[in-house]
């Protein structure tokens, strides 16, 4: 199942079009996302039972690239990130990996959905493909045996970042460098847990005007995706629509020889294999 934020409001998206689950439910589910979540079971059944159709005629295809697709979970209370999470990635920055995740947090007033534009903050503005994850039920001290079961599933997310003010001190300034205006774009949909068999066995890429810079799997992750959701909830307790960035693979402009960075008009196109493609224009 894929669940996405149209207009405000939570739809299922079908190959012909997208069903708005409160409209359809007549009540019975509301219409945000994060509410949604929490009900994943219902929802799952209830749809298989009524096998309501399209509600509308936009082709899957056409909102994908449309502008009516906000953020995967408008309100997230808590946004985690891991850094250095890829080991190509680690040492195209000729840096060690961290002996445990290395968390940060991007802030809520960054998030932003497919099809939007970001702002170039600073000479150093980069790109970096990233899996997220959105929680489900979530809790405390999941154990990693019990972690993915915590997910309702994963979308296709952009670290963008401000390496300027990211390295501008020491320590760094990860969670403000990160967290500009549409810093953190997720989308285009939520593809559910039950249709990902594995998370760290996923294509991930990213072009910019059209240049491949970053093609990997997940599978080069140095904490897999059970062992990140069961360290952060060791600390923080994970709620329905918690999103949580992986990490990225090598390929990021920091890492280029020389480095190559973002400019205004560039376009920033980034997919994952099975869950879809984020589109998002620098302006």
């Amino acid at each position: 199942m894929r669940i996405a934020n149209v207009d405000g409001r939570a739809v299922i998206v079908l190959d012909e079009g997208f069903v708005d689950v409160a409209a359809a439910s007549n009540g019975r589910f509301g219409s945000s996302t994060r509410e949604l979540l929490a009900q994943l079971d219902e929802v799952r059944s209830w749809f298989a039972d009524a096998k309501p159709g399209a509600s509308e005629t936009i082709l899957r295809d056409d909102l994908e690239s449309s502008s009516r697709l906000g953020p995967v979970v408008a309100e997230p209370s808590q946004i985690f990130a891991v850094g250095l999470n890829y080991r190509t990635h680690a040492a195209e920055m000729g840096l060690t990996p961290p002996p445990q995740p290395m968390i940060f947090a991007k802030f809520a007033s960054s998030l932003a959905g497919a099809n939007v534009t970001f702002p170039i903050v600073s000479p150093r503005t980069d790109w970096e493909a990233e899996l997220v994850l959105v929680v489900g039920r979530g809790g405390r001290d999941i154990e990693v045996g019990d972690a993915l079961g915590a997910l309702a599933g994963y979308c296709v997310g952009q670290d963008i970042s401000d390496r300027d003010l990211q390295l501008a001190g020491s320590p760094a300034q990860f969670s403000l460098g990160k967290s500009h205006r549409n810093f953190a774009p997720v989308g285009p949909w939520i593809t559910t847990s039950d249709e990902v068999p594995d998370p760290n066995d996923l294509e991930i890429e990213c072009r910019v005007n059209g240049v491949t810079f970053q093609d990997s799997t997940t599978h080069d992750m140095v904490f897999s995706v059970p062992e990140i959701v069961s360290y952060v909830s060791s600390v923080c307790e994970l709620r329905p629509g918690d999103l949580i960035f992986t990490g990225s693979p090598h390929g990021v402009g920091q890492g280029q020889k020389p480095p190559v960075f973002l400019r205004s008009g560039d376009d920033v196109v980034t997919t994952i294999a099975g869950l879809g493609t984020l589109h998002n224009h620098a302006e």
